[in-house]
């Protein structure tokens, strides 16, 4: 993938999250976004950071105690895990309901 697909697909990714962000619970919840990064605050003081890494090519996932690398996966059109091949945004709704204390859905 070249320097503009990447950053294309990273940016659709870091808008998608940003929208669905919209819907939950901003008491909960809060988001700010910022050139190729989307981070998350909880009313309790933790972040999650969501951040485009164009040298590597990859999304990372700041989560708590956690850190993820996030590929691009031109065959299944997904944003995967380098690791275990786990998708990003089931991954960061797991994340944040873990958080919350309650399910939230992408």
């Amino acid at each position: 993938m070249d320097d503009n697909e990447f950053r294309e697909r990273s940016d659709t990714a870091l808008t998608k999250v940003a929208k669905w962000l919209e819907d939950l619970d901003p008491d909960e919840v809060d988001y700010t976004t910022a050139d190729g990064v989307v981070t998350i605050e909880f009313a309790g003081g933790a972040k999650f950071i969501l951040s485009r890494q164009s040298q590597m090519k990859q999304m990372w996932l700041a989560a708590g105690s956690h850190g993820f690398h996030y590929s691009w996966d031109a065959a299944g059109g997904l944003w995967l895990d380098d690791k275990d091949g786990h998708q990003l945004f089931p991954r960061l709704a797991e994340a944040i309901s873990e958080q919350l204390g309650h399910p939230v859905e992408f």
